[in-house]
């Protein structure tokens, strides 16, 4: 038997869409997230906040923090949730060293580019990127105008 998709119902959890104005994002790595119970059930409820959220190394290992996820209301009585606490990222050691190399080396900087569940399990997806400068925001922006108005062109004809 086969599971068939309802068609609105995604896999995303959050984008980070600001990570994509403000960084050239050159390789991405798919981590897995270390969740407590009442973070999974306000993900589910889709209460999380991606565009602030930034990636970090410490003795050799992930983690990821100011990733806003706001505690429901129903989460417990007995444990006082902390929306923005450093979450562990679960990646393969040839995975940590590739990360370590290019962030200490070459200059890189890591940020979280999308949340999103497989198989049952939350997946984030951290982007190795480069910064920046204001006018490569400028001509992002200018081609993207430009894509957007041929499009208009193209279809009053």
């Amino acid at each position: 038997m086969s599971k068939k998709k309802k068609p609105g119902n995604s896999n995303t959890i959050a984008l980070n869409k600001q990570a994509r104005h403000n960084f050239f994002i050159e390789d991405r790595f798919e981590a897995g997230i270390v969740l407590q119970g009442w973070e999974v059930k306000a993900l589910r409820a889709g209460r999380i906040q991606i565009v602030d959220a930034h990636v970090f190394l410490k003795n050799n290992e992930a983690y990821i923090s100011n990733l806003l996820i706001t505690p429901l209301l129903t989460a417990s009585t007995h444990i006082h949730p902390e929306p923005t606490r450093v979450r562990k990222l679960l990646l393969h050691r040839s995975e940590i060293n590739k990360l370590i190399g290019a962030v200490e080396r070459k200059g890189y900087t890591m940020v979280p580019t999308a949340l999103y569940w497989k198989h049952g399990r939350v997946k984030a997806e951290i982007g190795l990127a480069k910064g920046k400068q204001q006018h490569d925001k400028r001509a992002a922006e200018k081609d993207r105008d430009w894509k957007r108005d041929k499009q208009r062109i193209m279809k009053g004809r």
